[in-house]
């Protein structure tokens, strides 16, 4: 397919593809897809750097294993990844590379990707794997961008692509307020299959985006904005294929005719789920959920606040009102820079010079927007019976308003397609598209996060705001800082955008996180999450008493995976057949993601 008939193709369905856009959003994708290629002048990748072949295995050998693989799974459910590389967006989304890719885009391939449609099968591709000694690398759906998306930290590893055709909502029970789901099935497909059933009293927690795996972004850890945020401790019960080719249910999905996997998460026992959380110690292919009961009323608000240094203030009057759940949900605050890029529209179109964007420049264009000048906008949802919601409004805006030009955002006065409304639906439990506009603020756009965790505490905020502001500025790099307030700790989410297909720019991305990373863990803030290229360094901050807990890690990898063909490197845990042979990324790593060979079996 041509660059021209990408552009002008439709956004696939929900209903022909297990990937697709369901039929209320269909509108809004289209537009954001104009607003993708708009700013695009990438062309798809010819390749330089063929054949793929993982390190260790003869090309030949390779090769004829595919081919014994294909005559298990089906011809069709095997396919080497030697076309060129097109990157799509996020409703077509490749899993042939990241397509939002912070490195050369031929590094972290796979050299073939496939397709089970069974846990069965999954087994046949792992105990495969265990006989040819083949790196394989599980994916639920792969839009895990600004993470890695769909690429392998391997260079060369076969691709496991669990969606395409394992995509069923297994079961929806009406009456525990749980759902069993297979990796394929996305936030939009869970919605709608609730939907589909007339469940209204059921609600679905989502993310920023609804595209993505319910079971990818879950065991990642991932978040949603409702009470229900948590998405891993809101999980019950794992169906997981181990690196050496055994199935175990974990919880009480190991009671034979149990009737309580989704609503009782322990079992008996050592609580098993965790290590398969962030993890390469085995593939998931059925997760159960619990859902939120409808709450009877919901009302979103939002208030702005004037002042960078109100932030600290802010986060004081924030801490006590959620942790005593008057403020319910996993809300957001977030710069205004952000805000106008949200917009979907090019960084150009109001400043063209390089370097950060000016405050004045920011303020004077935020200015002319709904929502007015501000520095800070937090966008929240009070839940229940209006008599309710109400009590709780009147301490929030009695409690925000001792911000000094605080105001409260009347939402009468807001457009429909102003930002405040895609939050309102997030909140509510409804899937939206609308979040990833913001990556067209640069031309090729494409995103890579800086995550740490920290106290709710207003010194704190400040001290990683300030951090993070001054790597920006050093690397010319605006800067889009967002704090997501759990119940005892906060998220800053901090998105740094830049063009993909310029080296530099790329560079300048890397560079800067990787500063980041050491600044913050140097102050006491770890990372909770982060991209493929940098979970070594990431994880590599967790090193107390000599690095414990990583050699831990190691212990359980050895022991689960003794051919080390499961994800290698993943979340910075490498079998031993890998290890000290300078496959670990650093800061001097530069572009290349390999080290010197595997050790033989």
């Amino acid at each position: 397919m041509s660059f021209l008939e990408e552009a002008q193709s439709d956004v696939p369905l929900l209903s022909e593809k297990h990937s697709g856009i369901p039929d209320f959003l269909l509108e809004k994708a289209r537009e954001a897809k104009v607003g993708v290629f708009e700013t695009r002048s990438k062309p798809n990748s010819k390749r330089n750097r063929l054949p793929v072949i993982p390190q260790g295995v003869e090309e030949q050998v390779f090769f004829d294993a595919l081919t014994e693989l294909g005559k298990q799974l089906g011809t069709q459910n095997v396919e080497r990844n030697d076309k060129p590389l097109r990157d799509g967006w996020y409703m077509e989304h490749p899993n042939t590379h990241d397509l939002m890719t912070v490195l050369d885009e031929e590094e972290l391939v796979p050299s073939a990707m496939v397709y089970p449609s069974s846990t069965e099968e999954v087994q046949q591709i792992v105990i495969w794997a265990n006989k040819y000694h083949i790196p394989i690398f599980p994916i639920s759906m792969g839009r895990n961008l600004g993470y890695g998306g769909a690429a392998p930290r391997v260079r060369g590893s076969v691709l496991i692509d669990l969606g395409r055709r394992m995509s069923k909502v297994l079961d929806i029970n009406p009456d525990d307020y749980t759902c069993l789901v297979e990796p394929g099935v996305s936030f939009f497909a869970l919605y709608e299959a609730i939907k589909a059933k007339g469940y209204d009293h059921l609600w679905i927690d989502v993310p920023d985006v609804g595209g993505g795996s319910v079971i990818g972004n879950t065991v990642d850890r991932g978040v949603g904005y409702t009470p229900y945020g948590d998405h891993w401790a809101c999980h019950a019960g794992l169906e997981v294929v181990l690196p050496t080719g055994e199935v175990i249910r974990t919880g009480m999905g190991a009671l034979p005719g149990n009737n309580t996997w989704q609503t009782f998460p322990y079992g008996f026992g050592p609580y098993s789920d965790g290590i398969f959380s962030q993890s390469n110690f085995g593939i998931v292919t059925k997760m159960g959920m619990t859902l939120m009961p409808n709450p009877g009323g919901y009302e979103s608000f939002s208030y702005t606040f004037q002042k960078e240094e109100d932030l600290d203030q802010l986060i004081e009057i924030i801490r006590p009102l959620r942790i005593g759940n008057i403020l319910e949900n996993v809300a957001q605050l977030r710069h205004v820079t952000q805000s106008i890029a949200v917009r979907g529209k090019p960084r150009s179109d109001i400043y063209k010079n390089d370097g950060t964007i000016p405050g004045d420049v920011v303020h004077k264009f935020a200015a002319t927007l709904p929502m007015g000048d501000h520095t800070w906008a937090y966008y929240g949802m009070s839940y229940g019976p209006k008599h309710i919601r109400q009590y709780k409004l009147d301490i929030i805006d009695a409690e925000f308003k001792k911000v000094p030009g605080a105001r409260r955002i009347d939402p009468s006065t807001l457009p429909p397609d102003e930002y405040f409304w895609a939050r309102d639906r997030i909140a509510a439990g409804v899937p939206e598209l609308q979040e990833l506009r913001w990556v067209n603020w640069m031309p090729n756009g494409a995103h890579i996060a800086f995550s740490p965790v920290s106290p709710i505490r207003g010194a704190d905020a400040m001290k990683l705001y300030e951090l993070a502001k001054k790597r920006h500025d050093e690397f010319g790099i605006d800067l889009f800082p967002a704090f997501c307030v759990g119940l005892r700790e906060m998220h800053l989410i901090v998105e740094l955008v830049y063009d993909r297909a310029d080296p530099k720019r790329r560079k300048a991305a890397l560079d800067c996180l990787r500063h980041l990373v050491d600044d913050a863990a140097a102050c006491g803030y770890g990372e909770y999450r982060t991209h493929l290229v940098l979970m070594d360094q990431v994880a590599g901050t967790y090193n107390w008493n000599d690095g414990a807990l990583m050699k831990f890690h190691e212990k359980l990898k050895d022991a689960l995976d003794p051919n080390g063909i499961l994800a290698p490197g993943r979340c910075g845990i490498w079998p031993k057949n890998y290890r000290n042979r300078g496959w670990e990324m650093t800061k001097s790593s530069g572009e290349n993601s390999q080290g010197d060979g595997v050790a033989p079996p």
